[in-house]
């Protein structure tokens, strides 16, 4: 038989501090893997220079011409 609880005593469990820390440690540790991914991301495009050097074509041959 179930048990009767008045209403002002019923609760479903206390106020969630230690399930507000797994969440905020999850909002974190997802911060530092996107930090890392960002870095990552810059060290892997690796060094550009603004200045593109034009290859000339090898010799004996004519550069092509669309049309």
């Amino acid at each position: 038989m179930a048990k009767i609880v008045p209403e002002d005593k019923a609760r479903q469990g206390r106020w969630g501090w230690h399930a507000l820390r797994i969440l905020i440690a999850g909002l974190l540790l997802a911060f530092i893997a996107w930090g890392a991914v960002e870095i990552y991301g810059e060290v892997i495009k690796g060094p550009t220079t603004g200045q593109s050097v034009p290859q000339a074509p090898a010799t004996g041959q004519k550069p092509a011409q669309g049309g």
